[in-house]
């Protein structure tokens, strides 16, 4: 693996393989191995997953960056959430997206699953009116 040099501020957050860190003062950090981390706007509370792709971003952050405990069962909500997603009057672009993020988080491809639903999340803020109706009981 390339190292990977980031730059955080104070009180930017970055999530290492499970763990939680808060950044006190502007950092550079420099990740040496291969470390399942997300920071910054990337990571989502659980209040913010009001639609159905962040709902599925949720799920697949807490897949990728969960504890190992919560891990699977973000990988099993993922997968319900997006078959819900499928049978919605969602776009068929974003639809194919989720599946294609879906795979990815399947094959522990987990950050460009979360890229991938991000775009979908751009295109959810961009629509008019209300976010598509997807049910949601597990979440």
């Amino acid at each position: 693996m390339t190292n990977l040099v980031l730059e955080l501020r104070h009180g930017d957050m970055l999530i290492v393989n499970g763990a939680p860190i808060r950044f006190r003062n502007r950092a550079r950090i420099e990740l040496t191995s291969r470390a399942r981390f997300l920071f910054g706007k990337q990571i989502m509370a659980a209040e913010e997953a009001t639609t159905p792709a962040r709902r599925i971003y949720f799920a697949l952050q807490t897949a990728y960056i969960g504890h190992d405990a919560e891990r699977e069962g973000g990988l099993v909500l993922a997968r319900a959430l997006v078959a819900d997603y499928r049978d919605s009057a969602a776009a068929e672009t974003a639809k194919a997206l989720m599946a294609q993020a879906l795979a990815a988080a399947e094959a522990d491809e987990s950050y460009q699953a979360l890229k991938l639903t991000r775009r979908v999340m751009r295109q959810e803020d961009a629509l008019p009116g209300p976010p598509v109706a997807v049910p949601h009981d597990a979440a």
